[in-house]
């Protein structure tokens, strides 16, 4: 298990994470009809993934998120491969993931504010 100020930094990577991807769905929906533009997404849970299943110590700098373009959506005529559906799906399922990494992130604070509150 991963000490509680390594998992602080995995929240705020989350976080940083989910921050980039909301500006990406942002971009993709302004260039809904920008013929040519192809639609970008962030890669992290896999990365993350990867990181909390190797067991040793996790470095941050392996869990960076990164954009990259998808390329697996049917391109409409004009070279274009944004649905708008799509991306405000992707907006409602980033939100919540944002909220999840807030709520928890404050609840290690609360733990941790506690802890030094605790009189022995």
């Amino acid at each position: 298990m991963p000490e509680t100020s390594n998992i602080l930094d995995l929240l705020e990577a989350g976080i940083g994470a989910e921050s980039l991807r909301q500006k990406a769905i942002a971009g993709n929906i302004a260039n809904l009809e920008t013929p040519g533009y192809r639609r970008i997404d962030v890669r992290f849970a896999e990365l993350l993934e990867k990181a909390l299943d190797s067991g040793g110590k996790i470095d941050l700098s392996e869990i960076e998120p990164q954009l990259h373009q998808p390329k697996q959506t049917p391109v409409k005529s004009n070279g274009n491969d944004v649905n708008l559906e799509t991306e405000v799906g992707e907006m409602v399922k980033n939100t919540l993931r944002h909220k999840a990494y807030i709520r928890v992130l404050n609840k290690k604070y609360r733990q941790i504010e506690l802890a030094l509150n605790t009189k022995t």
